[in-house]
């Protein structure tokens, strides 16, 4: 898989946006007390050697040359740190940190994951003092959660908790898994305890998701606000933030807003592939096909993201170029499968794969039913066993879906679009 576009020239605030990232990446060579780098310390375990999986080199287009040589800078320090001392718990979680770092920034989740679990489950393995397994278990649980593995992170972060439950970070697993599984009341009791610790930005931003969950999209939008001014411009964090804070616009049918909120990330952080998809879409929507397909192209470009794919076929099909939609189905096909290979769970996506872009609603209900059956309760699951049993003419049971995705309020427009089609169909099949 490849990626994109040339960084060139810093601009003075490109600058100041490199010296800020800087800053933060030094928590993973520093002395920092954030309860993100949990301190431990160096203690020597029964390895007498440790093997560390390598820093993958970045394309040259993400990012500019300066940041991606202090990456790799920090992993050879890290690396000669862990040669010296394999005892040294501390840096050894820091490189399963900075792999999962990496996962997000260059799309390469295939690796990384499971380099970042490989770091974590050696360490685990030579059964170290509580705090270093309290790291562990809980970057474990994140690494689960990014591979949709939603059941085994709760009980990780449950684990954890219990080790130490003074810990925003992992409450924050507990939000995200418990809303994954659809437990939203539990999620909401999750997030309260977070905030509590820790009001910055990743407590804000699951406020603002749990808000906007349960139909609340002004919160949402407040809440989401919050979290970007708790974030340092130019971070991923913080661009993560804006990016969902533009998708929050897009559902209040304020287009326009979401584009400016995109082009302002692009300024603070160039390249960043998920704003340019995004801009797309806002093309699309405005039936600029043309420079969508271009924006898409160049996303593509930058990182290996199925989900720009998939945008990208759905985008021909919208506009009757079937051949070329065709073309891309079996490269979408093989990254999935490769995900999937890599242990990151991916039947929802297949499912809309099948369901919106082949049309083999067997295969769609396959996938969807499989998903449901891992987390019943979910919304988003809901809604879609919803589409695949309206597709197959089953409308008692789309309704039944229907009426448990509806169940939180949520005012996503997909769903109200859904609702508002299942119902007529309803009444028509009473009238007749």
């Amino acid at each position: 898989m490849t990626i994109q576009k040339k960084f060139t020239q810093l601009s003075d605030l490109g600058n100041l946006v490199l010296l800020l990232v800087i800053y933060i990446l030094l928590s993973f060579t520093g002395c920092d007390n954030s309860e993100d780098n949990q301190m431990f310390e160096a203690e020597m375990s029964s390895a007498t050697s440790v093997e560390l999986p390598q820093l993958l080199p970045r394309n040259p287009e993400l990012g500019s040359v300066t940041e991606q040589n202090y990456y790799q800078d920090v992993y050879f320090q890290l690396k000669e740190a862990i040669d010296k001392n394999p005892g040294d718990y501390r840096k050894r979680l820091k490189v399963a940190q900075l792999f999962m770092l990496e996962a997000r920034i260059t799309g390469e989740h295939g690796y990384y994951y499971p380099a970042a679990l490989t770091v974590i489950n050696q360490i685990l393995d030579e059964e170290p003092a509580e705090d270093v397994i309290f790291g562990a278990v809980s970057l474990k649980a994140s690494v689960y959660l990014s591979l949709h593995k939603f059941q085994e992170a709760k009980e990780l972060a449950e684990y954890a908790i219990k080790l130490n439950g003074y810990n925003a970070v992992i409450y924050g697993s507990l939000v995200d898994a418990n809303v994954e599984l659809g437990n939203y009341e539990e999620a909401v009791n999750m997030s309260d305890k977070m905030v509590s610790i820790r009001p910055d930005l990743r407590s804000y931003s699951r406020i603002s998701y749990l808000r906007e969950i349960h139909g609340d999209l002004p919160g949402a939008i407040e809440a989401m606000q919050m979290a970007i001014k708790a974030g340092a411009p130019g971070y991923e964090e913080t661009a993560w933030c804006s990016l969902i804070l533009g998708e929050l616009y897009e559902q209040t049918d304020e287009w326009e807003n979401a584009g400016q909120i995109y082009q302002a990330i692009l300024e603070n952080r160039p390249n960043y592939p998920f704003a340019i998809a995004a801009l797309a879409r806002v093309d699309r929507h405005n039936k600029n096909f043309e420079a969508a397909e271009n924006r898409l192209k160049q996303a593509i470009h930058i990182i290996p993201e199925v989900s720009f794919y998939v945008d990208l076929a759905s985008l021909y099909q919208e506009t009757g170029r079937d051949a070329e939609k065709q073309k891309l189905i079996p490269e979408i096909l093989e990254m999935l499968e490769d995900d999937e290979a890599n242990g990151h769970r991916m039947g929802m996506e297949y499912a809309h794969v099948y369901l919106d872009l082949i049309q083999d609603y067997e295969k769609a209900y396959e996938y969807a039913k499989t998903e449901y059956d891992l987390r019943p309760e979910n919304i988003e699951v809901n809604q879609l066993m919803a589409e695949v049993y309206l597709k197959q003419n089953n409308l008692s049971q789309a309704n039944t879906h229907l009426e448990k995705a509806l169940r939180t309020k949520s005012r996503n427009p997909e769903l109200q679009e859904l609702a508002t089609f299942i119902r007529a169909q309803a009444d028509n099949h009473l009238v007749k």
